[in-house]
């Protein structure tokens, strides 16, 4: 690595960070009550720093919401390796029933920011997050589709909304195993379904 090179890639970790420690921080305290500050601490970042790769909290949280973005790429990529779409949404539902504590504790990491970002007069923010939890209702659409399903878009909203519905009632009743057995009969609704050739 060159000189020059070394400050760039110092530069470019020390964004990461404050990056995936938005996304982290804001996830658990919510936009309103987090901070720059909180931000840089989490990342082990000097507060005066934070200011030279992000001007304002709500770039943090636009960079946040990119995040989430990114990561929600990462994980259905993986799951695409599965050869079957039914097992990949399967594989969907138990991811979610293992993040169950933590939606228990805090909520699903983008509704409960969208819900937030929804109540600001700007309307930017909150239309990012839309994107993010678009992005998956495409996903599990194509996965409907791939099984032959008829609606598989509407059979994709069905299913983010049990999602988000059980991460709510999770996180207000603060009650993982709530995730966990609704989470189940998400799989056994998942089994039901047959492509309209299949039912004869």
């Amino acid at each position: 690595m060159t000189h020059s090179a070394k400050p760039r890639a110092r530069a470019a970790d020390k964004r990461r960070r404050l990056t995936t420690e938005a996304a982290r921080v804001l996830h658990e305290q919510g936009v309103e009550r987090t901070t720059l500050a909180d931000i840089a601490r989490a990342a082990e970042v000097p507060v005066g720093n934070v200011y030279y790769y992000f001007k304002t909290k709500d770039e943090l949280v636009m960079a946040a919401l990119s995040e989430h973005s990114a990561h929600l790429d990462e994980f259905t990529d993986r799951l695409n390796r599965l050869p079957d779409p039914r097992d990949r949404l399967k594989a969907l539902i138990e991811a979610w029933i293992d993040q169950r504590e933590v939606a228990a504790r805090y909520g699903c990491p983008t509704g409960t920011l969208a819900v937030e970002l929804d109540k600001r007069a700007d309307g930017v923010l909150d239309t990012q997050a839309g994107v993010v939890i678009r992005r998956l209702l495409e996903w599990a659409g194509c996965q409907f589709r791939a099984l032959g399903l008829p609606d598989p878009d509407d059979l994709a909203v069905t299913l983010v909304s049990a999602y988000q519905g059980m991460s709510l009632l999770a996180n207000a009743l603060r009650d993982p195993d709530l995730m966990a057995r609704q989470g189940v009969r998400l799989l056994h609704w998942l089994d039901s379904l047959q492509a309209p050739d299949q039912t004869a």
